[in-house]
């Protein structure tokens, strides 16, 4: 399939060039995107874990708030 670009004004069809480009930094966004939900997931099991931890501790929620924010 030929993808469209609009090249000053006119539309045309992108050059095989163009077009691995594109899908090249598609693929590559993809991928950072992936990776930055993932490292978003990691973070918060991270935090849940840790405020779990300071509650069996048997800390209340307002000293738990002040330690962690």
């Amino acid at each position: 399939m030929k993808l469209r670009i609009n090249d000053n004004g006119t539309d045309r069809d992108m050059t095989a060039d163009e077009q691995a480009a594109y899908e090249t930094w598609a693929a590559t966004a993809q991928a950072e995107a992936a990776a930055h939900a993932a490292t978003v997931e990691v973070k918060a099991a991270a935090r849940s874990s840790a405020l779990a931890k300071l509650a069996d501790l048997g800390l209340t929620n307002h000293e738990i708030s002040a330690l962690v924010g």
